[in-house]
């Protein structure tokens, strides 16, 4: 089963992230490559440059970025293959217990739904 750990926008200490927690970070994506988990990740440029599509009943609408609602923002993402939720739950507490005390950020976990065999 595949997952997508989705990091929502946070805050976290004004400097930006510490040299220790970009290590911990890179210990831990070696991990997940190691175990085989880890399909994809990257962070997301900011919402500024970014656009919202909303399709209502035929009608198209295009918004370009900032968005007001930046606590809803996703700031980036992991697609691992795990065998379990529950698995997938664990890879994400890792995740967000390397940003220790000094981050407040939520991560949301998904399962991927595989296209109909026709799709592909």
């Amino acid at each position: 089963m595949r997952f997508m750990l989705m990091l929502k926008e946070g805050t976290g200490p004004a400097d930006g992230p510490s040299q220790e927690l970009m290590t911990e970070m890179g210990k831990l994506m070696e991990d997940m490559t190691k175990a085989g988990v880890l399909l994809d990740t990257a962070g997301l440029a900011s919402v500024d440059d970014g656009a919202r599509l909303h399709w209502d009943h035929g009608k198209l609408n295009v918004l370009d970025g900032p968005f007001a609602e930046a606590k809803e923002v996703v700031g980036g993402y992991a697609i691992i293959q795990a065998k379990s939720k529950e698995e997938a739950l664990e890879w994400a507490k890792r995740f967000m217990r390397v940003h220790g005390e000094d981050w407040e950020i939520t991560s949301e976990v998904r399962q991927i739904e595989e296209p109909p065999e026709e799709w592909v």
